[in-house]
């Protein structure tokens, strides 16, 4: 089995990590364009040009599905991803997990970039999944930019900031960036002391990755654990800040 990963930058790490658990023997390859990076700032237009061009790459290598690991790809580029490759390939988005977190009951912080907090998709997903739950939008410029390149420092003033404006007595927060579940630890540490006791957070690569393998045509194939990195679709290492990460562990044997 084979299957690509496309995002901004290192985000589709955090998917990656669980696909190698669930299946060692995947074969994956991980498609971005950090140069690029942040996506958000970006008109739809060219955040659609920059998806397709990661897709393209990726798709060349004939994977047997397609992970859309970028919130804003998601918002923006899908339904141009899915007219250019599907049926042949299926290409799966990332979603908020929204819904899973307001199921709970208790007060939702939704931490998601400047450009999608408070943007119509995700007013839209809030009025469709999150219940009656008590939900705020927290936007947390910075972050995923900080997280990209490793910069300790920025990461933790720009989860500090989150934090001081996430609500007292919030029961759960939803990463709304990929970027952000790579340092998912550290923002439960920054939201604890003001939170409920029960605070969970929700990342959405358990449920994308769920749905990608149920969308492979032949889920028994196996593959060779093999890892190919691209870069603007050019051949590729892991960057070094990647390699910092915890989500990066499985694939340190393909470091340079």
């Amino acid at each position: 089995m084979k299957i690509a990963l496309m995002d901004s930058g290192i985000g589709l790490l955090a998917a990656a990590a669980v696909l190698r658990r669930l299946r060692p023997d995947v074969d994956l390859v991980l498609s971005s364009n950090p140069a690029s990076m942040p996506w958000g700032p970006q008109t739809p237009e060219e955040i659609t040009e920059l998806a397709l061009g990661c897709a393209r790459a990726a798709a060349e290598y004939r994977p047997d599905a397609l992970i859309v690991a970028c919130n804003t790809a998601s918002v923006h580029a899908l339904a141009a991803l899915r007219a250019e490759l599907e049926p042949g390939l299926p290409v799966i988005g990332t979603v908020p997990a929204i819904k899973p977190a307001a199921a709970i009951g208790g007060p939702v912080a939704i931490w998601a970039t400047p450009a999608t907090t408070g943007s119509p998709y995700q007013r839209g997903l809030i009025r469709d999944f999150g219940g009656t739950a008590d939900v705020t939008e927290v936007a947390c410029p910075g972050l995923a930019d900080a997280i990209e390149h490793g910069d300790d420092a920025a990461i933790e003033a720009a989860i500090a900031a989150a934090a001081a404006r996430t609500p007292a007595g919030t029961a759960a927060v939803v990463l709304g960036c990929t970027h952000y579940e790579l340092v998912a630890e550290r923002i439960r540490a920054a939201v604890a002391p003001t939170a409920l006791p029960s605070l969970t957070l929700h990342g959405s690569a358990e449920p994308v990755v769920a749905q990608a393998l149920r969308r492979v045509l032949d889920p028994a194939r196996e593959g060779g654990a093999t890892l190919t990195v691209l870069h603007a679709g050019a051949p590729a290492t892991l960057p070094p800040a990647a390699l910092t990460y915890p989500q990066a562990l499985p694939f340190t044997a393909s470091a340079p």
